[in-house]
């Protein structure tokens, strides 16, 4: 089972924040060659990330390239994928046609450069009307991708929307970017940036919004945000706790017939069991995670 509670953005331009960055406890972090680079520095920045990736880092290391339809988008990719490189975030994703090409790509150059097939992972940002309105065809276009993403600032200037505190005018692309993956057979997906810094209970808000959602991680851009993300997306030991006593008492019960008890005054059945199981599983992925960093 994958961990991928936070996803930490530095420019690729910064060096002293790359390095900042590589030594934190996100899950992963993204070298950013997209938004965080000015367009004239774009081409010689791609040296530079290339680089970084081969430095020591506490999580997996990704990049962020250029949308598919810019004059930039082929040559970071030409550049970044070596060695080193664990996954490629591709934004403002609107087509499964997108999808495909950048998919294609990325298997010509592991085979260029001996490595393994679908070795590097995608992961798509959908980050604008037209891309929400085909999110079905992108979670479905047959491409390496594991799980979507969702971008809350490109998204609400596209849709000329007010991104407020509360957002609740995000409810409907977080739950439908969750629900396609769901039904595609994709993981949970990852949830957009919070841009607010310094305003940690917000942030906090923000996460179990989307936690609640069916997300499994964030986006983030500061390193005080990480902290707050993986905490939020980790079970506590009170609840690893609670879901042990119910997988035990429900299997006991299975065992002796029944299909449906109460534990500390709750209604324990098959849908409530599996879900202390997976809870579990994510707390013995997140401590195998730690215990190897």
């Amino acid at each position: 089972m994958s961990v991928n509670r936070s996803f930490l953005f530095a420019p690729g331009n910064h060096a002293r924040r790359v390095e900042k960055a590589l030594g934190l406890d996100a899950d992963a972090v993204i070298l950013d060659l997209e938004d965080a680079v000015a367009v004239a520095e774009k081409p010689a920045t791609r040296g530079l990330v290339a680089a970084a990736l081969s430095r020591p880092r506490r999580g997996a290391a990704y990049v962020r390239v250029n949308a598919i339809d810019t004059p930039f988008c082929y040559g970071d990719m030409l550049a970044v994928v070596v060695p080193g490189l664990d996954g490629v975030v591709l934004p403002k994703v609107e087509s499964a046609a997108a999808l495909v090409t950048a998919d294609w790509l990325l298997a010509q150059l592991e085979r260029e450069r001996g490595l393994a097939p679908g070795a590097v992972d995608l992961m798509p940002i959908v980050e604008t009307g037209k891309g929400l309105d085909a999110v079905e065809a992108i979670a479905r276009a047959g491409t390496r991708v594991r799980r979507l993403a969702f971008g809350a600032g490109d998204f609400t200037l596209d849709m000329g929307m007010r991104w407020t505190h509360g957002e609740s005018e995000l409810d409907y692309a977080r739950a439908r970017i969750a629900t396609t993956s769901r039904a595609a057979g994709l993981e949970p997906p990852v949830d957009t940036v919070f841009v607010h810094l310094g305003e940690l209970d917000a942030l906090r808000a923000s996460t179990e919004r989307a936690r609640d959602l069916g997300y499994q991680g964030k986006l983030c851009i500061h390193p005080e945000q990480v902290g707050p993300v993986n905490a939020v997306f980790s079970p506590t030991p009170e609840q690893v706790a609670r879901a042990r006593r119910y997988v035990a008492a429900f299997e006991a019960a299975e065992a002796a017939g029944s299909a449906s008890i109460q534990v500390d005054g709750f209604f324990i059945d098959y849908p409530i069991v599996e879900q202390a199981r997976r809870l579990l599983a994510a707390a013995d992925a997140i401590a195998t995670r730690e215990s190897a960093r």
